[in-house]
């Protein structure tokens, strides 16, 4: 009798089975079936996600594999290296299961999800770009006329803003993503890409400038991660920072849920406390999006009153692009 010598079964195919008969299984299910240590074991994952095989959901310390469930996306090789490069800058997308992309990987997901063709969307896109950034000059889009055609009495000296929140038919940009998951999705990678995005920006328009001081406005709805004071931590670049108390009220009521504009001045004049007592010549005021701008001017207006400035420059991370509509997201 002879002995018959079973070839061994590769770790990737054992793995492979395992998820098709249980479903999800977390890392450490699966270091006791394999037998193998864990730093092995995400080898060995880490492979079969870059090969569509497998896909990872959660996040720490609750994360569980599968068998990968995500289409495979129309090919990519026919698009251009400079169009990889332009879309690695500015094209992100998280989809509603909050997976995130970044670049060719993250149109490429958008446009399987429209049912629309790659190439022929990559160009559009780029056209809808431009059509936007003719309103940006040097990185900044001025929001001052569009305040003035809103309030009859604009306290702000200059108003601007790093981008806009959405463009038509592709949706958020890049850094409103960025603001959107930072601010009500309370994550902190988000904050930090958002951080990391704005902060030579902020600096750039500093050095710019003779500000003297810099004032940030306070957040109006309590969270575990209040993102303006992060951004005040990270990018006050040693400026004196302005005082500014958000006033508690019995009832907190949110800018973003009111739609009336005096609704929204009247909640800003109320809630919005400037108890400086130190003057300045030019303030740098940083709010994370412009809505209506009315707490900004509003802010700006009891500065001026107070004497605390003789200039004031607004700036938002994002704004709106039609007039001063209400962005009810953030």
């Amino acid at each position: 009798m002879y002995n018959t010598i079973m070839p061994k079964t590769d770790t990737k195919d054992r793995i492979i089975r395992y998820l098709n008969e249980h479903g999800e299984t977390t890392p450490h299910e699966l270091v006791g079936f394999l037998e193998i240590s864990s730093q092995a074991l995400f080898r060995h994952l880490k492979t079969l996600i870059q090969n569509n095989s497998i896909e990872k959901i959660g996040a720490p310390p609750k994360v569980y594999y599968r068998i990968c469930t995500k289409k495979l996306y129309e090919s990519t090789d026919n698009i251009s290296n400079d169009d990889q490069l332009f879309l690695d800058q500015h094209f992100f997308f998280v989809s509603p299961i909050g997976d995130s992309y970044h670049g060719i990987k993250a149109l490429s997901v958008w446009c399987e999800r429209q049912g629309l063709p790659l190439e022929k969307t990559l160009e559009e896109y780029k056209k809808t770009l431009a059509k936007y950034n003719q309103y940006k000059s040097d990185g900044l889009i001025n929001g001052l006329d569009k305040l003035k055609s809103t309030f009859d009495t604009v306290f702000l000296d200059a108003l601007f803003y790093f981008d806009f929140y959405a463009i038509e038919r592709f949706g958020k940009t890049k850094l409103g993503y960025f603001l959107l998951y930072s601010k009500q999705g309370q994550s902190l990678s988000f904050v930090k890409k958002l951080i990391q995005e704005i902060k030579p920006n902020i600096q750039n328009i500093i050095n710019n400038n003779n500000f003297d001081a810099i004032a940030f406005v306070p957040p109006t709805v309590k969270r575990d991660i209040q993102i303006m004071k992060l951004i005040e931590q990270e990018c006050s670049f040693d400026l004196r920072i302005v005082k500014i108390e958000k006033i508690k009220t019995p009832i907190i009521v949110p800018q973003k849920t009111l739609s009336k504009l005096n609704d929204r001045v009247q909640n800003a004049r109320n809630t919005m406390l400037v108890t400086e007592k130190k003057s300045f010549d030019r303030i740098l005021l940083i709010d994370d999006a412009v809505g209506s701008g009315s707490t900004l001017n509003e802010i700006a207006k009891q500065i001026k009153e107070k004497g605390i400035a003789n200039h004031i420059t607004g700036l938002a991370l994002t704004g709106s692009f039609k007039g001063f509509e209400i962005l009810n997201e953030v």
